[in-house]
């Protein structure tokens, strides 16, 4: 089932599980920080959002194999989806208080206005 749905499994899909497991536990953690408590609707939400990137994901692949496009696709919607994952984990660092530096979240802040 894999095998179809993603082909040869890349590492980058890999990091890209990992990045989403991170993600989902920093960001509770913020929560729980900020006092916001933990909300099972907005868990369930970001649960189902990462499950729709995996859809793209394995779409994206099938779209490689009709096309013959040897994993531009997949690859590219993995790099997409590990990109904003990395920010996310990054500014859920910050409101938990990890200390980081200037230039890394002025950075964060341009690419959150170009959304």
């Amino acid at each position: 089932m894999l095998t179809f749905s993603f082909g040869i499994w890349p590492e980058s899909l890999t990091l890209l599980l990992v990045a989403m497991g991170v993600d989902y536990v920093t960001g509770t953690t913020a929560a729980i920080r900020e006092k916001r408590g933990l909300n099972s609707s907005v868990g369930s939400w970001g649960l189902a959002r990462k499950g729709m990137m995996l859809l793209v994901i394995m779409l994206a692949h099938r779209i490689d194999i009709l096309m013959e496009l040897n994993n531009i696709a997949m690859g590219g919607a993995v790099y997409f989806y590990l990109a904003n994952e990395l920010i996310s984990i990054t500014e859920n660092l910050g409101r938990i208080g990890v200390p980081m530096p200037d230039r890394l979240r002025q950075l964060i802040e341009v690419l959150k206005n170009k959304k």
